[in-house]
């Protein structure tokens, strides 16, 4: 049995609200993470600041870093200082911008 056009439409009109509600959730949470973490508070171009998080990202997603919970599972402290080195070393390249 195949669904009629309107009622797949429809479908789709209901998932692109879902999506765009846990883009913002998600945005969100990350905002407020990076103003605890000082981010707002450093000029730096946006271009930059992208490839810093992509880099972060890229690091996580292979299996790198903090566990998930916030806690360091295994009393590493080097995750931290990895993530304070990403944000710095990108506040040091636009220094000349001030």
């Amino acid at each position: 049995m195949k669904k009629p056009s309107s009622k797949i439409r429809d479908e789709i009109a209901r998932l692109q609200e879902q999506l765009k509600i846990a883009e913002t959730r998600e945005a969100e949470r990350i905002g407020r993470i990076a103003l605890k973490a000082g981010l707002g508070e450093i000029e730096i171009e946006e271009a930059e600041l992208q490839a810093a998080f992509e880099s972060l990202a890229t690091r996580f997603r292979g299996g790198q870093g903090l566990t998930t919970g916030g806690k360091k599972g295994n009393g590493d402290s080097s995750a931290g200082a990895s993530i304070a080195a990403v944000t710095s070393g990108a506040a040091q390249g636009s220094s000349g911008e001030a």
